[in-house]
Formats: structure tokens, C-alpha cells, sequence
């Protein structure tokens, strides 16, 4: 599966936003882009379509110099690079895309809620770390799958660039590996297409099930983003 190529040149538009270049960084073979950010407390390098982006300090831009995109796609290179400079956390993530989600129908019927105190519930009911990563109920839009009148799995977006419709999903460790999370990760990619926007999903290399979700939902896979925390103070 493939994505239209007017969908990949919105979403290069996004980014290349996201990343505080100009509209138009990422048209044509413009080779690796660079911005100097001293301010932003973070490295991150980015590979979308073929195009590649560095974001950072100075002095990591300069070190970078010596490395292949594939090489800074790692977390351990920008590990290495940043040893020095406090270098921890984030890691490496697959992103993926769709122009348009196949509609998932569930077994039985169900009931959906919108409201954010179901999302906070959900959320003190999973493991922190998966909380802090998906922020379901930081989200634009939430939608949370109920069992009767506890919350089960839910799924959002966040508008990035009012363009790109960036959908995490959150479900009960008991519930899952039943196509629940599944689910209502496709109400919410329905939601964000309605919306007019196109759906993104950011999976952590080491995620295989979230990997999984996407591939089953109909998302293709486009790139990477590779990032490092950095030491304040360290430009």
C-alpha cells in the first residue's frame, strides 16, 4: 500500500513546520536540512519520504556532519554524539500515515464516550509509562470504549499544524490482544479524517504491538523520528 503523493507532499509540509523550517524545506532532493536550535533542550533528526532533517544545538549539527542519515537514525548515535552534553531519553520511533482507514465494525454493539473524566479514569487504571506516552486525556479529541460503566480502551488525536491528526491509543493491560485497542483507534482515525485531517501514528521501535495496530488499520509506514533529551544549559 502507498500513499497518494499529494499526501506525502502535506505531510512534508507539516513536519517541515513542525521542525521550524520554511513551507517549502523538504521540496525537491534538498539533502539533509539543518536548523540551529539552541534553545529547545532536545536533538532530534527526522526522516520522511527520502528527506531528512536535523534539529538541535550547534555544536550536535556540527558533530552530526560525520554521520549518514541511517547512522543518526539510531538512538545510540545520537546517544554518542550527546554523551558529553547529558544525552537520556526518547528513543526512536516509526511514523506512519493514511490518505484514508477501513471502517472496523465491531461484534457487538458499543458504547463510546467523549468525556474527559472517562479518559482520566482509564488512565489510573494503565501502567504510567503507557499513560505518559499516549496523553490520552491531554488529547483534542478522546473517545473511550466502556464496559458497562468502567472504561476499558481509548483513543484520540491531537491537531498538529491543522494539518496531521496525530491518533495514540490506550487500553487495560487485560483487555488487550483482543482488537479492542484496535477499535477505537479506528474511531479515532475516522474522527480526525472527518475532521480533514490525516491521520499520523508514532510507534516506538520496540512497540511491536503498536507496529502491529497501525499496519492493521491501514496506516503506511514513512519514516522515523530519532530523538535525545539533552543537559540544560549544554548549547
Amino acid at each position: 500500500m502507498k500513499l497518494d503523493s499529494g499526501t506525502c507532499d502535506i505531510v512534508l509540509l507539516a513536519w517541515a513546520r513542525l521542525l521550524g523550517f520554511e513551507d517549502t524545506a523538504f521540496a525537491g532532493d534538498v539533502g539533509r536540512l539543518t536548523r540551529i536550535n539552541n534553545d529547545a533542550g532536545k536533538l532530534t533528526f527526522v526522516r520522511l519520504f527520502g528527506r531528512s532533517a536535523l534539529v538541535g544545538p550547534e555544536w550536535a549539527l556540527e558533530a552530526a556532519a560525520a554521520y549518514s542519515d541511517t547512522e543518526l537514525a539510531e538512538h545510540r548515535t545520537l546517544l554518542q554524539l550527546s554523551r558529553g552534553y547529558g544525552g537520556n531519553g526518547a528513543g526512536k520511533a516509526q511514523l506512519y500515515f493514511a490518505d484514508d482507514l477501513p471502517l472496523v465494525q465491531p461484534d457487538e454493539e458499543i458504547t463510546v464516550s467523549t468525556f474527559t473524566d472517562d479518559a482520566l479514569r482509564l488512565e489510573a487504571l494503565c501502567p504510567p509509562d503507557d499513560v505518559n506516552e499516549v496523553g490520552l486525556s491531554g488529547m483534542d479529541k478522546s473517545f473511550v470504549l466502556m464496559d458497562g460503566a468502567d472504561p476499558v480502551a481509548g483513543a484520540g488525536f491531537q491537531e498538529w499544524q491543522q494539518i496531521l491528526g496525530h491518533i495514540s491509543a490506550l487500553t487495560l493491560p487485560k483487555f488487550r490482544q483482543r482488537g479492542i485497542g484496535s477499535l477505537v483507534a479506528a474511531i479515532a482515525g475516522h474522527e480526525a479524517l472527518t475532521a480533514g485531517l490525516i491521520p499520523q501514528w508514532r510507534a516506538h521501535e520496540s512497540n511491536a504491538a503498536s507496529k502491529a495496530t497501525a499496519l492493521s488499520l491501514g496506516f503506511v509506514e514513512a519514516g522515523t523520528q530519532t530523538s535525545v533529551y539533552l543537559k540544560a544549559g549544554t548549547h
